[in-house]
């Protein structure tokens, strides 16, 4: 019989589940569920994509130098103090490794991104989960779950998939409230979609005990390159360093981020559309009857009568060709993740739900013995 087993921890993840492209029979569908950027990248960044095939066979750079500076210069940040990944997730699993293990917490939120458990759970620690009031972070349940075990509290600012928000206040509240042996861990990978608001990086500045994460997979339309970055305090940059692949991000990966953050004209147009649009669908959700919080990232979280009614629109908007998010798996049964897409995308969700509600209104009607027409 075989003893070969994995380390504790490893079976209780379940695979993370990203959104579904495809419907069977369905041939022509316009994907709302991965949170996307519709327009792509910039310009720039598809050119600085292509000079790489020329490089294709040299090592890649090991200190990323460039893209940090570019980073650092675009966000008004210390280039030394910023790591990239392979996505933020890698950041994220970077700092389970290097600050969490056996014996140690790591507080997640209810509704919070699966990584933060999966990541937790990889490294031999304990998620600990703390409930949310109203999808919002709550920074009192926060503190009050927190031990002298507790060594990471992730949290997303816009939340993902609520698109919640709390605001810099609490942040600061929570990183100060925190035992000594624990960081605070902001996730903003879609703080780029909120005018004005730099992702924790002032909080970062003014702390020890924070880290801010942020990606390239969103506004810069870079989610198939899988780019990501972190930043902190020099003495966690430095640990997260040690724990890193020297060359965990391709030469194409580095010179296609580096175009990207570079291009301000590109990200300031789709901020303003995703602005836009996400702020047309919400009201035009909530003219049907479907609930929504106010949005901060780029989707809505479509909230519905029940679980039930949820699993039907879904459906529905499935057989029109129309992806969205279920997320029953982040404790939301009742809810649809929405992504804002381009216009026409947002105008024909929105009719499509219409139909959707108007068609059960005219079966409940009918069920009631009431005339429908």
């Amino acid at each position: 019989m075989t003893k070969i087993t994995p380390q504790p921890g490893i079976l209780d993840i379940a695979p993370y589940q990203g959104g579904q492209s495809h419907v069977a029979g369905v041939a022509d569908v316009v994907k709302l569920s991965s949170n996307e950027n519709p327009f792509g990248p910039s310009d720039k960044a598809r050119a600085a994509f292509a000079r790489t095939v020329h490089t294709l066979h040299r090592y890649p750079s090991t200190d990323h130098a460039a893209l940090r500076a570019a980073i650092g210069e675009v966000h008004g940040l210390d280039p030394a103090r910023v790591i990239c990944g392979v996505g933020s997730d890698e950041i994220i699993t970077f700092l389970c490794q290097a600050y969490a293990g056996p014996g140690d917490e790591v507080i997640h939120t209810q509704h919070g991104f699966a990584m933060y458990r999966i990541s937790a759970l990889a490294a031999g620690a304990t998620p600990v989960e703390v409930p949310e009031r109203d999808r919002v972070v709550d920074v009192d349940a926060i503190l009050a779950a927190t031990t002298p075990r507790t060594r990471l509290v992730f949290i997303a600012n816009p939340a993902n998939p609520t698109g919640t928000m709390i605001p810099a206040a609490d942040a600061a509240r929570l990183a100060e409230g925190l035992p000594p042996q624990a960081l605070l861990v902001l996730d903003g990978a879609y703080a780029e979609y909120v005018e004005g608001f730099d992702g924790g990086a002032g909080l970062v500045e003014a702390r020890q005990n924070v880290v801010m994460t942020r990606t390239f997979s969103k506004l810069y339309g870079l989610g198939g390159l899988r780019i990501g970055w972190g930043y902190g305090p020099a003495a966690v940059i430095d640990v997260l360093n040690r724990v890193r692949g020297p060359f965990n991000l391709s030469q194409t990966q580095l010179e296609t981020a580096e175009a990207a953050v570079r291009d301000l004209d590109h990200a300031e147009r789709c901020r303003s559309e995703n602005a836009r649009l996400r702020t047309w669908l919400a009201d035009a959700l909530n003219d049907l009857g479907v609930a929504t919080d106010t949005p901060w990232a780029n989707f809505v979280l479509a909230r519905f009568a029940d679980p039930a009614e949820a699993d039907a629109c879904d459906a529905f908007l499935k057989s029109q060709g129309l992806i969205v998010r279920k997320v029953a798996g982040y404790q939301l049964p009742d809810a649809l993740r929405i992504t804002v897409g381009d216009e026409s995308s947002c105008r024909r969700v929105a009719h499509a739900i219409g139909r959707f509600r108007e068609a059960a209104e005219q079966r409940k009607a009918a069920a009631d013995g009431e005339p429908t027409g």
